[in-house]
């Protein structure tokens, strides 16, 4: 009867099997075959965003952060278990891999927006300005971060797609100020 279930399975489904046996003892989560260390990749322009609300002049590298693939991530990165990080993701199942890979997007938009915005905050020249559009950009890419994080660790209690369009909807800004 085993023998059966595993023969109709699609095969997808066995090379997810088989990838959660390779992670064990890896630094790649074993239910949804994704790594946290793809995060970095955003910790580090977030952290820059921050900067740029009390040193505008690290707009310059904030400017010259590009998205990354999860595979490019991992290719230019020294990372023990690359490849294996890459071949995990492309046999990640779809319930984590989907959520997953719309909240990378969101945030490949939001860190988008954020340049954009704080390019503008910087040519107005009020400082209190650009701290708040990078205290803002940063909550919001926090937010997204810890979304992510939550998908990769498996925990099905993150908010859904509405509830992230929500989060990223505009808001008035502190003191008057146009919406961010």
């Amino acid at each position: 009867m085993l023998a059966e279930a595993v023969a109709a399975a699609p095969v997808d489904f066995r090379m997810t099997r088989t990838y959660r046996l390779l992670v064990r003892g890896k630094n790649v989560n074993q239910e949804t075959l994704l790594c946290t260390d793809y995060l970095n990749h955003f910790n580090e322009i977030v952290m820059l965003i921050e900067m740029v609300g009390s040193m505008p002049e690290c707009m310059d590298d904030v400017r010259t952060w590009l998205p990354k693939s999860y595979q490019q991530h991992f290719l230019d990165s020294n990372f023990a278990d690359r490849d294996l990080a890459i071949l995990a993701y492309d046999n990640a199942p779809e319930q984590h891999r989907a959520p997953f890979d719309r909240t990378i997007d969101r945030l490949n938009v939001t860190v988008a927006a954020a340049i954009r915005d704080l390019d503008a905050a910087i040519v107005d020249g009020a400082p209190e300005r650009i701290e708040t559009v990078a205290q803002h950009a940063a909550a919001r890419l926090h937010a997204l971060i810890d979304i992510a994080g939550g998908i990769i660790n498996g925990q099905h209690a993150v908010i859904d797609q509405s509830q992230i369009d929500a989060l990223m909807e505009p808001g008035p800004a502190p003191h008057g100020d146009p919406a961010i």
